[in-house]
Order: structure tokens, then C-alpha cells, then sequence
């Protein structure tokens, strides 16, 4: 496949072929056009030798505009037009399509909090409410179940972070004062690498997390023990832990 051989990270995401066939195809047109520029240039070195005799062209008679104008256009059209239109198609279809996701009874909503340097998750327990005792609460390791949709709201408390899922295609601002939100479904069980994808202070190289894709078994027994654990810890006194915020009222 192109994506191994031109190194991308493996693609683990339901929907990630969308942006993997962008990337593949406009690197395609590229190389077309670029081996176009190389034999036009190797023709007008050959055909422009020593012996043909130059003629000074200010380039600006109507029939070379015509032909800049609609080559630009054809290149701009099938190129750009391409990423465009596919570009928002995707978009809509899949990775702002939020409809879809929640419509999923199966669906994991998580809220993740970013800070230097760090990414601290939070899930409703039990009783579907967050940011209460049941809650699961974790640092640097976000799990989820295999061909489950995942909804992420997300903020920060300092300054924009970048929540970078390379091995799932998608990734999202977090910025303060604003609940921004992402979603993926994985295809494939394995852990991958959280990233933050913006400059955030002198420690942003060790912002990095895990990202767990468990089967649905697996899955529920972490959940269960992992929900047990957080509600043995809780403290209602510590109110630096009770970051988390109402699902519905942020959902924008």
C-alpha cells in the first residue's frame, strides 16, 4: 500500500481511508504534474538550442493569457477542486457528522481535559452523569471499544493544545474557554500514540498519551473496575478534581 510505503502511520480508523485517498491522490496529480514541468522544460532546452534564434516575449499577448488562464484553471480545478469538494463531502459525511455517532446506543462519550503537559479523560460512570463519584477518571491512557463510535468533547485550562489521533485520521483544538468535540470509530485493537499537534510550552515533545482499542469484553471489564477504583478514590472536598462539565449543556 502507499500509506506503508510512504510511512503514515498504520490507519486503524473506520472512516480514515477518506483522508488516506486524499493524500494519495492529490500526491498523484502532483507527480503528474511534475513530470509534465520536466519534459516541457527538457523540450524547451532541446528545442531552444544554440541554433534557434530567440525572440524577445513580454508574455502578454492575448493567446498567452488564454493559455495560462486555462491551464491554471485545470490544475487549480482538478487538483484543489478535488480536495475541495471530496474534502467537504468527507467532513459532512463522516468527521462532522455527530448525528451519526450519538445515534449509536453503543456510543462512548468521554471529555478530556488538556494542560501542560498532559491529557487528563473523564467518562460517565454508572449513572450517566459526569464529573459525579462513579466517574472514570484517568491521565495519559484513553480506552475505548473496538467499532464503537467515540465522541470527545474537549477543552484546556492554560493554553491551545492539539488532540492528535494520527493512527484514527483526526485531531482537534483544545482551547481555552471553548468545548470543542471530535469523533472516530477504530476498526483494530492495539494502542496507539496521543499527540499533541500544537506548540504548548517547553515540555510539549512529552505531551503524549495512549490510546487503547479493546474488544467489547475487554472493554467492559476496565470499564467496570476502572469505575469501582475512581469511586474509592473520590474526594468531594478536592474540588481541583471536579473539572469535568454537563455533557448536553456544551454539546454546541
Amino acid at each position: 500500500m502507499l500509506s506503508s510505503l510512504w510511512a503514515l502511520p498504520r490507519d486503524v480508523s473506520v472512516d480514515g481511508w477518506r483522508v488516506d485517498w486524499l493524500m494519495q491522490i492529490t500526491t498523484v496529480f502532483v507527480l503528474i504534474m511534475f513530470a509534465a514541468t520536466v519534459v516541457w522544460i527538457l523540450w524547451a532546452c532541446v528545442r531552444h538550442g544554440p541554433r534557434h534564434l530567440a525572440h524577445y516575449d513580454l508574455g502578454n499577448a492575448k493567446s498567452a493569457v488564454i493559455k495560462a488562464t486555462c491551464l491554471s484553471a485545470v490544475i487549480f480545478g482538478v487538483v484543489d477542486g478535488n480536495l475541495l469538494v471530496n474534502g467537504l463531502g468527507d467532513l459532512n459525511a463522516a468527521f462532522w457528522n455527530f448525528d451519526k455517532a450519538n445515534a449509536s446506543p453503543r456510543a462512548v462519550r468521554i471529555e478530556i481535559n488538556a494542560h501542560q503537559w498532559a491529557w487528563d479523560a473523564r467518562y460517565a460512570g454508572p449513572d450517566g452523569k459526569f464529573n459525579t463519584a462513579d466517574d472514570i477518571v484517568t491521565l495519559n491512557d484513553i480506552r475505548v471499544p473496538l467499532h464503537v463510535p467515540v465522541v470527545i468533547q474537549l477543552g484546556a485550562t492554560d493554553v491551545i493544545h492539539c488532540f492528535s489521533l494520527p493512527n484514527l485520521r483526526v485531531k482537534q483544538d483544545a482551547v481555552p474557554g471553548m468545548i470543542n468535540r471530535l469523533w472516530f470509530a477504530a476498526k483494530e485493537a492495539g494502542v496507539f500514540d496521543i499527540a499533541c499537534a500544537q506548540h504548548c510550552g517547553v515540555h510539549h515533545y512529552k505531551m503524549r498519551g495512549q490510546l487503547t482499542v479493546l474488544d467489547e469484553a475487554a472493554y467492559r471489564a476496565w470499564e467496570a473496575n476502572a469505575s469501582d477504583l475512581s469511586a474509592h478514590a473520590w474526594d468531594p472536598d478536592d474540588k481541583t478534581a471536579h473539572w469535568g462539565w454537563d455533557w448536553e449543556r456544551r454539546n454546541n
